[in-house]
């Protein structure tokens, strides 16, 4: 039986953030449901069978606590909307969606967009040592940094330290032209970039000046106790295992610490072992750590990631 229904939002705005990045929200809406959908100014056709029209017409109002708000709606939302569906746990997803992690200079709303990552999220906030394992573009390192920094704003913490391994793990930096800084600055990149989403960069040098936060390579870790601070590992895959017990045991007190990264991505010769995959073996079951595994449905980078990261999985196996 064919059924056809006509959503009708408030605002321009409201269409678009449902709508998601060109469009993309309301393609995988269509493609999950089979049912035809076309925006037309501040209306959503929807036509198909009856039941695949009613269900992107539950999907559409599950998602509502994000366009209402003009936040666009991503892929991932999308796909989380669907497994809350599916999987009767639509009172879980209001609280994801609840759940304002920060919000960056830009006003935008960071929050947590799957059940995975929002479990990562509650692990960030409670544990005093998290490991967060996933492929590209699963937001580990953006999510232990929203949550830093704003554990920093408040104060929590004296002290934010990001660092991670350079240069292959080896941290060989002296065919790199420049001063220290600017040798290990292409690495720590990403942890900036991070930065820059919640702090005016113009802010940050005074802030480093402070030593409010700390940037630096995996290897000037050793020989100290990092007390009152957060610390975020990055890149922890390129650890030797003697690297990892060296910074895991820099720990002090009031301080909480996350080490990220992805096993499948070592950039270690092939006769030495991941500091990273020992420890997740060594210390699990250890009271008081945390672990979260992100997997590629929780990328939520360009939708082009997460089909990259699936092709490349099906390749390797």
């Amino acid at each position: 039986m064919e059924g056809a229904f006509t959503f009708e939002f408030d605002t321009a705005e409201q269409a678009m953030a449902m709508a998601g990045y060109q469009e993309d929200a309301i393609k995988r809406l269509s493609q999950q449901t089979g049912a035809r959908l076309v925006m037309r100014g501040t209306t959503l056709l929807m036509s198909g069978t009856a039941s695949q029209v009613e269900r992107s017409k539950n999907l559409v109002t599950v998602l509502k606590s994000i366009w209402s708000q003009g936040q666009a709606v991503s892929v991932a939302d999308v796909m989380t909307a669907i497994h809350a569906l599916d999987t009767h746990r639509e009172d879980d997803l209001g609280k994801l969606h609840g759940d304002v992690i920060a919000r960056t200079r830009r006003g935008e709303t960071i929050r947590a967009k799957t059940f995975r990552q929002r479990q990562y999220v509650s692990a960030l906030r409670t544990s005093d040592l998290i490991f967060c394992t996933g492929p590209a573009g699963t937001g580990k390192t953006f999510l232990a940094a929203m949550v830093a920094v704003g554990a920093i704003l408040e104060q929590q913490y004296e002290r934010l330290i990001l660092t991670r391994p350079a240069v292959e793990a080896g941290e060989r930096l002296g065919f790199l032209p420049g001063d220290l800084q600017q040798k290990v600055d292409p690495y720590l990149r990403p942890l900036y970039d991070a930065l820059h989403e919640l702090i005016d960069p113009e802010r940050i040098p005074s802030l480093m000046e402070r030593g409010i936060i700390e940037v630096a390579p995996l290897a000037y870790m050793r020989g100290r106790t990092l007390n009152n601070a957060f610390v975020i590992l990055d890149e922890a895959q390129n650890t030797t295992a003697a690297q990892m017990k060296m910074v895991l045991t820099r720990l002090g007190n009031k301080s909480r610490m996350v080490v990220t990264g992805d096993i499948t991505q070592t950039d270690l010769p092939d006769d030495r072992q991941s500091g990273l995959s020992m420890a997740l073996k060594v210390l699990k079951g250890v009271d008081g750590i945390a672990f979260s595994e992100l997997t590629k449905a929780d990328v939520v980078r360009h939708p082009l990631v997460q089909r990259i990261v699936a092709a490349y999985e099906k390749y390797e196996m």
